[in-house]
């Protein structure tokens, strides 16, 4: 924190007013679900951004991201994307939300501080997103609930972006836990805590650098056509959201689709189930029950979604592997984690295995010639003030 305070006022004369941090996350399960308006279990963690702002006297946004030198003048006045402002960009977005619930600022002084690179698939363009929205917030004393500060990053979001929202990713940049999982449900952005209680555990998450690939176009699965299809097959039971689990009435309701869309809807829908049941088991404190879950959801990743590939099969099948002279007793676990061709995972492993995945890694790098990155992480709490001076 002393850094960031110091890089500031460096850069812009003055000690920042505020300073917010917020968590990086990965996804559990359910990260391709939101836009059927399913579920996404998520998990906020100590891979932390900061946000520092300081009021300005003019109209003026001067925006500096310390890891990569990048630096920004821009009027308040210019509310479009512009490629040439990078990422500051997202602080236009946060500001364009707050003008449309009828909020103007004068002008201020931003520092990003983020010592991972927000092209890692670990929630970091949405850390600094929340982060951002929850400085403006406090600095200029403005009143609102949760899903006020939701409704604005959205609303910038798509006037800025014009792209997917997700809420699963800012509701758990933003209200998260410590030592717990958050579930977001997409129909209605409500969100619900979950208790993350494994001791002995340890949460690696690994880029493994596998270069991504153009396999398939998200948009012949994410169309309108086949949202009505996926709601027709829902069913309510014990106040939970379910899919139809007769395969001769999804057949029918998917015959007219094609068999790589028809697959991955498929997935959609035991995925949904998939996070039901790793919800219980974390409630139950039950590893076994949510190792077996994370193992069979990145099956289904591999099989019916088929964004896998086989470096991060070889990784995944390694983990799996940890457990297999105490079967039936199965606790370790990993999954391929993020949107559209992913190349990060996550595994939760023994602490007395830690060890033995980085000899892995090493194994890894010597087959596949990549050369992964890995981070040990712990549950963390959303956004928060770490520094405000009184004026």
């Amino acid at each position: 924190m002393e850094k960031v305070i110091e890089v500031h006022t460096e850069e812009f004369g003055s000690q920042p007013e505020i300073v917010v941090t917020a968590p990086s996350k990965f996804d559990i399960i359910g990260e391709h679900s939101s836009f059927f308006n399913d579920k996404t279990l998520s998990m906020a963690i100590d891979l932390p951004v900061y946000v520092a702002l300081s009021k300005r006297t003019d109209n003026l946004l001067r925006f500096f991201y310390y890891q990569q030198k990048e630096r920004k003048k821009i009027p308040l006045s210019i509310t479009k994307h512009r490629k040439e402002d990078k990422l500051a960009n997202i602080v236009k977005a946060v500001i364009a939300g707050y003008a449309i619930e009828g909020y103007s600022f004068s002008g201020f002084d931003v520092t990003f501080f983020s010592e991972i690179s927000p092209s890692v698939e670990f929630g970091i363009t949405s850390a600094l997103k929340s982060a951002t929205a929850f400085a403006i917030k406090k600095l200029f004393k403005i009143r609102g609930n949760d899903s006020f500060l939701l409704r604005v990053i959205e609303n910038g979001d798509k006037q800025l972006f014009n792209s997917e929202f997700y809420s699963s990713d800012i509701n758990t940049s933003l209200f998260a836990k410590k030592n717990s999982c958050i579930v977001t449900d997409s129909s209605d952005n409500s969100y619900q805590i979950v208790p993350f209680k494994f001791d002995g555990m340890s949460i690696i998450l690994t880029d493994t650098k596998v270069p991504r690939a153009t396999m398939w176009s998200e948009t012949s699965l994410y169309s309108e056509e086949n949202k009505e299809l996926m709601l027709s097959l829902k069913r309510k039971r014990n106040s939970q959201t379910i899919y139809e689990d007769s395969i001769s009435e999804i057949n029918d309701v998917l015959c007219n689709l094609s068999e790589e869309v028809r697959r991955r809807l498929i997935c959609i829908m035991k995925e949904n189930q998939n996070l039901i049941d790793a919800v219980d088991a974390l409630k139950n404190s039950n590893l076994h029950n949510f190792a077996k879950i994370v193992n069979k959801s990145h099956e289904l990743m591999r099989d019916l979604f088929m964004i896998s590939c086989p470096e991060i099969d070889w990784l995944v099948k390694r983990v799996q592997e940890f457990d297999q002279n105490s079967l039936p007793a199965l606790f370790s676990c990993s999954r391929i984690t993020g949107r559209g061709f992913a190349r990060c995972t996550y595994s939760i492993i023994k602490d007395e295995y830690v060890d033995s995945y980085m000899q892995k890694l090493q194994d890894f790098e010597r087959i596949f010639g990549f050369h992964p990155t890995t981070y040990i992480v712990r549950p963390s709490a959303g956004a928060s003030i770490i520094k405000e001076l009184d004026k």
